[in-house]
């Protein structure tokens, strides 16, 4: 499929996944508490949203952020940050969440705003009012909590139960209680009945959980024991949280600074202005001594004397805080690397693996941190089209279309051939290279993969020479990534197994 650059054409052509046509999108419900990182996870989200079938966007609860439940109830879970640090500041009525939150509802308001301009630049961004009417609230009053359902676990439990037998993407930058109220409800009913045995199968093999991390312990205590055949994706980085600055190579640092953020993000029309970013004089919740993240030139002591619990070095004004939630719908975009298919294959929100860094040894870091520059890029690429009313005026990816199959067979000795056509919507000039991502693979043999690369017009090939030990069942992955003048990288993956 090729772009054409007088008219829009889908973000998704870029990642066709079958070689052939379009792939199905996700469907998804994202599910995030109010801090400040998820903030910027939602109006990456809402840039990308044209890639995804947003069922939902759920407001949740965690154990740092919960909204209590407005009758003077209080909580208290042992180990919580409201413990830590010399503190003692709960039982108490609500955590680091304001009354009448409304982050999403003003990321979507503002998102009405540009969408007359996203949609010139690729099909398929929802309309304003449908994102609106997926707002809701999950369980969001107390951490934890799974006593009682809320129209954010209503709408897990219907989509799940529904005639659909497409995968259900619950992605969560939050706790799992609205996941778990959903499920639990579900066993409720069913449980002892004769449809339980195809209830049971029938919500296992749809649900899909991105989580970063178990922020409220509700995966542990209840949904795994309860639903162990639930898929279960650990998507937690450091690349794309708080940590980031310990994780990015030497060369993707400018993407964490003042100067990279202020012109690619901030300086950006409405949706770049609502990221965080430091010292911008924002605070989610008033008076939350652990948000001191709107304050600019002061010291860590400094902070410490104004009562807030520095938990992370400041940083200079304008520059990167985080995005921690953003890796758990990463790998559902479809740019070609296809990971989605295997926790295993990795991609830009990382993999479930260790990847050999540049230095030699394994490192977690590396395995997401590789493609920061690249998922960069894309985003400041996406935050110009909110500005850019023209098609012709911005700069969009290029197409890949790999010739033949995605998954082959081979074997061991065999020579075989890769061939993609590749082609720029913009007439700008491309860079192909053809690569093993031999961190993904399987073959652990001792003989090296020989590969030999060739560029003739709009083609990109490669033939491999698959090595004589490898063994049955194992496979390799050989990348092709294409970068236009612009800094914009599509790619596709071929997996060969060895039969």
């Amino acid at each position: 499929m090729i772009f054409g650059v007088s008219t829009a054409s889908p973000a998704l052509a870029r990642g066709n996944s079958s070689g052939t046509g379009k792939q199905e999108k996700p469907r998804i419900v994202l599910m995030n508490d109010p801090e400040l990182d998820d903030q910027n996870t939602v109006l990456r989200y809402l840039l990308y949203s044209n890639e995804f079938d947003t069922e939902g966007l759920v407001y949740a609860s965690s154990g740092v952020h919960w909204a209590g439940d407005g009758k003077g109830t209080k909580w208290f879970v042992p180990g919580r940050e409201y413990t830590r640090f010399g503190l003692n500041l709960c039982p108490c009525e609500s955590w680091r969440w304001k009354p009448g939150e409304r982050f999403i509802d003003d990321a979507v308001d503002i998102y009405a705003k540009v969408y007359p301009n996203l949609k010139k630049h690729a099909n398929g961004y929802p309309a304003p009012k449908d994102l609106r009417s997926k707002i809701l609230n999950g369980n969001i009053e107390f951490d934890g909590d799974i006593a009682k359902d809320s129209d954010g676990s209503n709408l897990i439990r219907r989509l799940l139960l529904d005639h659909s037998s497409r995968p259900v993407y619950l992605l969560t930058g939050a706790g799992q209680s609205t996941i778990a109220r959903a499920l639990k409800s579900i066993k409720d009913e069913y449980f002892g009945t004769p449809d339980w045995p195809n209830v049971y199968r029938k919500v296992s093999s749809k649900a899909v959980i991105q989580s970063f991390g178990d922020q409220d312990g509700m995966y542990a205590q209840y949904i795994q024991p309860n639903w162990p055949d639930v898929k279960f994706r650990q998507m937690s980085t450091n690349i794309w949280g708080y940590g980031a600055r310990s994780a990015v190579l030497p060369d993707d640092a400018k993407y964490l600074s003042a100067e990279w953020t202020k012109a690619n993000v901030s300086d950006v029309g409405p949706l770049g202005n609502f990221y965080r970013v430091w010292g911008d004089g924002k605070q989610m919740v008033p008076g939350d001594i652990f948000d001191y993240f709107g304050h600019s030139g002061l010291t860590t002591e400094q902070l410490k004397a104004m009562g807030y619990i520095v938990w992370t070095a400041p940083q200079a004004k304008g520059s990167w805080i985080s995005e921690g939630d953003t890796s758990i719908y990463m790998n559902l975009i479809q740019n070609g690397l296809r990971a989605d298919v295997d926790p295993s294959w990795g991609g830009w929100g990382g993999r479930a693996g260790t990847d050999i860094g540049t230095n030699g040894t394994p490192s977690t870091d590396y395995a997401s941190a590789r493609w920061f520059g690249a998922a960069q890029e894309d985003f400041a690429a996406r935050l110009k089209w909110t500005v850019t009313d023209k098609y012709k005026a911005a700069n969009h990816e290029p197409t890949v279309n790999v010739q033949g199959k995605l998954d082959r067979t081979t074997k061991p000795g065999e020579k075989i051939s890769l061939t993609a056509k590749i082609s720029d919507p913009d007439k700008n000039k491309l860079t192909a290279k053809w690569w093993r991502y031999a961190d993904a693979d399987t073959y652990d043999g001792a003989t090296p993969v020989r590969m030999a690369e060739a560029r003739n017009g709009n083609f990109s090939s490669a033939k491999v020479t698959v090595p004589a030990d490898a063994q049955v069942g194992q496979n390799m992955h050989f990348i092709l990534s294409v970068t236009d003048d612009g800094g914009l990288t599509s790619y596709q993956r071929v997996v060969v197994t060895v039969v």
